[in-house]
């Protein structure tokens, strides 16, 4: 199976400064998060991060993607350096 993201939902985590959002592989649920350092240095709160995650949407799940084809764990955390 691939990894898809027929869900479009996403939330902030104020706490952990990150955007959460849910890959599928089949019938399994993955858990991403992006770390707000990798959207958008202008942001400054959860409207921000969460219109800049929006924005950048293909390219977030391209490198999640990428990133879920070589390892497999049970969460993964997406930081600037992916994007690079």
């Amino acid at each position: 199976m691939s990894l898809t993201f027929p869900n479009r939902s996403r939330s902030f985590d104020e706490t952990r400064q990150r955007v959460r959002f849910i890959g599928h592989d089949g019938m399994f649920e993955v858990p991403f998060f992006v770390e707000t350092d990798a959207l958008s240095t202008a942001a400054t709160g959860e409207a921000d991060y969460l219109a800049a995650f929006d924005a950048a949407r293909s390219t977030i799940h391209d490198v999640a993607r990428e990133i879920y084809g070589n390892a497999r764990r049970t969460t993964y955390v997406l930081t600037a350096a992916d994007f690079r």
